[in-house]
């Protein structure tokens, strides 16, 4: 009764802590402004199975395809033993469904182990990526720090459940040896497992003593469980927030094609107004571009939140690749971070950072009068901006469907737009566009004569 009620506390304490993060994440991703998803929702459901469920766009690079699908299956199948491990701790009951499962359970638990072991195998590699073998994409600025003990923090919290799964099986079919014949055991037919099966006996059969074999199964089980929640706990915190976002990332993701950059409705308009007077002009002075995250779509602040920060799109940067600052990886995290510094100072109400204009009428921070004297240019410089070739390399290479370019593209014409920041050859060809319709400095029927004489 007293590990049941240990249970029940723990598992509420969880939800409540979790809950309310993901809440504030949810509120963070809509800070970004509303905009209409374009587009059939059966395309929608399509990009989402194949390439958040079905990993599509992973297989480009075929080995840690084949690694990340060794844990992202386990991570899936092993649901099926923490289904039971909930039910068991809410009842008091122990391998709860194996009588009604019978030798499907067997199958089940076999197929568990089996696919722990690929993610055993799997991790270890990853971590031998990251930090002995030290590949190029994960040494990079932005990840020095937080980043890079986030992924390996999570790395050995998956070995750790391994290591909990197997412990609690193993011991449990060693219990269910020693005890075998003289005491009854419901689960006793179905508890030849595929692994611990005889990697138990291997290990136990020489501890007689069926109080310590019970401990161990205990301390296998409750560390499961703990590793299980501390995992829900951390995600808010963590780039594996996309275990979850990823679906509903890609489901949202643009179907428009990848090279195509999007029209300012804002200046469609006023011209126009300007080429039929019938048209009215726009009365409201707009705002071209973005500065901060309430300027960018929701769907893009919820791509960056889904950012798997694996770095394919830095690393196929061809301005990243001749030595310029940016990192297209980098772009997409400084969205969410800023996101994040919104969100904390919205938590608490940081009244200091409501607007001059309105603190006279509230008392309460919102996005609507939010102002701290930041925006996403106090983490993006201009030099990352004007480096960007838009080639479109990141958003071909993205696992998830984000478009680091969109947001490139927003900021840049904000800088263009609004602070009129743009190197003097770049305002050089701005004067052409406008005067000769093209970015040479001679008018087109100059520029065709050479035909003349063909």
């Amino acid at each position: 009764m007293i590990a049941q009620i240990a249970f029940l506390l723990l598992t509420l304490s969880v939800a409540v802590f979790a809950g309310k993060k993901f809440l504030s994440i949810r509120r963070n991703i809509f800070l970004g402004k509303e905009e209409e998803s374009a587009g059939p929702s059966s395309e929608r459901w399509r990009n989402m199975l194949l390439v958040a469920f079905g990993q599509q766009k992973m297989f480009a690079r075929p080995v840690a395809a084949v690694l990340h699908l060794f844990i992202y299956v386990a991570f899936l199948v092993t649901q099926i033993e923490l289904l039971e491990i909930l039910v068991d701790g809410a009842f008091g009951k122990h391998r709860f469904f194996a009588p009604y499962l019978g030798h499907f359970y067997t199958v089940a638990i076999s197929l568990i182990e089996i696919l722990s072991v690929l993610a055993l195998v799997a991790t270890i590699a990853f971590l031998a990526r990251r930090n002995l073998l030290k590949l190029p994409r994960f040494t990079m600025d932005e990840l020095k720090g937080w980043p890079t003990r986030d992924a390996n923090q999570i790395l050995f919290l998956e070995i750790l459940l391994v290591a909990c799964i197997f412990l609690m099986n193993c011991s449990d079919v060693a219990l269910v040896r020693l005890v075998e014949g003289h005491q009854e055991v419901p689960y006793a037919p179905y508890a030849n497992f595929a692994i611990s099966g005889w990697l138990g006996p291997l290990l136990f059969d020489s501890v007689t003593d069926e109080h310590l074999l019970h401990l161990l199964e205990r301390i296998g089980w409750w560390g499961h469980l703990v590793a299980v929640f501390g995992f829900i706990v951390y995600l808010p915190f963590s780039k594996h927030l996309h275990i979850f976002l990823a679906f509903p990332g890609t489901y949202f993701a643009k179907l428009s094609p990848k090279g195509e950059i999007g029209n300012m409705p804002d200046i469609q308009r006023e011209v126009a107004s300007m080429l039929d007077p019938s048209i009215p002009a726009s009365t409201e002075i707009p705002k071209f571009g973005a500065s901060d995250v309430f300027d960018l779509s929701w769907q893009t602040v919820m791509a960056a939140y889904s950012c798997t920060e694996c770095g394919r799109c830095s690393s196929v940067c061809p301005a990243n690749m001749t030595g310029k600052k940016l990192s297209p990886r980098k772009i997409v995290m400084d969205v969410r971070d800023r996101a994040d510094e919104i969100g904390r100072n919205l938590d608490i109400n940081e009244t200091r950072f409501i607007k001059e204009s309105e603190k006279a009428n509230t008392s309460t921070l919102t996005k609507d009068n939010y102002d701290d004297g930041r925006n996403l240019f106090s983490y993006v410089s201009e030099e990352e901006l004007r480096a960007c070739t838009t080639c479109n390399a990141c958003v071909e290479a993205c696992p998830v469907l984000i478009r680091p370019l969109d947001i490139i593209v927003e900021l840049r014409r904000n800088l263009i737009l609004e602070k009129s920041s743009s190197p003097e050859s770049w305002n050089g060809m701005f004067n052409n566009l406008e005067n000769n319709g093209a970015p040479w400095a001679f008018p087109a029927h100059e520029r065709d004569a050479w035909t003349r004489s063909l």
